[in-house]
């Protein structure tokens, strides 16, 4: 009964992960999974985070930095100097006197040397530069952000499209199917009509001709729907066979402006972090005369083996004794130091200067930049909702036409059957019943992608709308 038990359990978490991995994907799962593969939004968020991480590595400058540094190896020096003339006074009875003449000589050493060096240091005081540095970081990794949205919503525009083209193509295909039948239903009244003498064959054949055409265009959406589930699994990753079962169909979207104003763009958002991030560069590049201050310490350790210190003459002249030391080992450990020092840049040959006017020229180019693009982006959202207006308004002539064509193919079937019209009638009828229906279909997606650039042109793209 458990083993039973636990088999049901099993099979109802299983289930769901089956029937998800043949269900066709809505269109939030498209966009979803297009977002990872795209290739520009990914490069953007890489770019993100070494902006993210340049701002760990101003973080870092304050904290402790310690070194260790060592080095041995064979040493020789050899150092000249020259001793004065010297008289030392004669003491009575004891010490004659005499005159030490001047003397040039030379010290050599030589032997193995070993130095070794510890040293701690940190940051104090940066001037204030690296303060304002991280706040133009901040800024600039704001700005990547806003770009990113952008990114977002053209593959929202992309993918959706792409979804739309599916309904499109499935309402193409009814609509030949319908065709398709109504034919078949008339090719049928037309056999008997020739079989009476009623119609020609020429006018029999004109009936086939349309079926003919009918096939050819099938076979056409068959070519499109391959072509567009190729598109998607490329742009999404998602299995073919999964993209094959969508079955949408197309609606109108009701979208209204409520605010007509262009600074919820991501461009524009970008640029005016962009313009922060320069004024925070601006001030930091005027902290270039402001001394740094930084504490260190230190510990460090000299050593000479194998010694061998001599001179060259004698040490008192005409006494015959040079110096020749062979000491075992010297050492000298520890050599501590430590405090507090600073750097103060008088004058660095006009370098700040130059970088602060550089500083400045960036933030002028983009507040021209923002200048320019909010005035192209308005202009945007005017001719994106003209466009929206225009293929809405589109929508009910389409609808009209199509009313028009539905009922003068009704009428002309009914008189192709009293035989009182000619199947050439017919197949006019038909085609134009088929070119109203399409054109309708085709200005109810022209309307949703209208729909699609005025939620982009104010930053309202929600794919629950679509």
């Amino acid at each position: 009964m458990k083993i039973t038990n636990l088999r049901i359990v099993a099979i109802a978490a299983v289930f769901p992960a089956i029937m998800s991995a043949q269900s066709a994907p809505q269109l939030k799962e498209l966009v979803d999974s297009a977002m990872v593969l795209d290739g520009k939004l990914s490069e953007e968020m890489l770019q993100n985070r070494l902006t993210m991480l340049n701002d760990e590595r101003l973080k870092d400058v304050f904290l402790p930095r310690i070194d260790i540094t060592g080095k041995t190896g064979y040493l020789y020096t050899s150092a000249k100097f020259t001793s004065p003339e010297m008289t030392i006074p004669a003491i009575t009875g004891i010490f004659p006197g005499m005159v030490i003449p001047e003397n040039t000589n030379h010290l050599n050493i030589s032997g193995i040397s070993a130095v070794s060096k510890a040293e701690a240091s940190v940051l104090i005081y940066s001037g204030g530069k690296v303060k304002y540095l991280k706040e133009a970081n901040r800024e600039k990794s704001l700005s990547e952000q806003k770009m990113m949205d952008k990114t977002r919503d053209d593959i929202i525009a992309e993918i959706s499209r792409a979804y739309d083209l599916f309904a499109l193509l499935e309402e193409s295909k009814k609509v030949l199917d319908e065709g398709k039948k109504r034919l078949e239903i008339n090719r049928k009244t037309a056999d008997k009509a020739l079989g009476y003498g009623l119609i020609t064959p020429y006018d029999h054949r004109k009936i086939e001709l349309a079926q003919a055409l009918l096939d050819s265009k099938i076979v056409e959406y068959e070519g499109k729907k391959q072509l567009l589930i190729t598109q998607l699994n490329l742009l999404t990753g998602i299995d073919k066979e999964r993209i094959a079962q969508i079955s949408t169909k197309l609606d109108p979207v009701q979208y209204t402006v409520l605010d007509q104003s262009v600074t919820n763009r991501p461009e524009l958002q970008a640029l005016e972090h962009g313009i922060k991030a320069a004024e925070y560069k601006i001030k930091a590049e005027e902290r270039w005369w402001i001394p740094k201050v930084q504490a260190q310490t230190s510990v460090s350790y000299l050593g000479l083996f194998g010694n061998h210190i001599s001179t060259s003459k004698d040490l008192i002249p005409g006494t015959g004794k040079k110096l020749d030391w062979k000491p075992s080992d010297l050492n000298i450990f520890p050599v501590l130091q430590a405090g507090i020092g600073f750097r103060w840049d008088i004058f660095d040959g006009n370098e700040g200067k130059t970088n602060i006017e550089e500083a400045r020229i960036n933030k002028d180019i983009l507040e021209n930049r923002k200048s320019d693009a909010s005035r192209k982006l308005r202009l945007n959202l005017a001719n994106a909702q003209t466009n929206y207006d225009i293929a809405a308004a589109q929508i009910s002539l389409k609808e009209k036409a199509r009313s028009i064509a539905r009922n003068a193919l009704e009428n002309v079937e009914k008189e192709f059957r009293y035989g009182t019209k000619k199947s050439s009638d017919l197949v006019d009828a038909e085609n134009d019943f088929e070119n109203a229906e399409l054109e309708y279909q085709t200005a109810v997606f022209n309307q949703r992608r209208q729909a699609v650039e005025l939620m982009k042109a104010t930053h309202h793209l929600n794919i629950d709308q679509l």
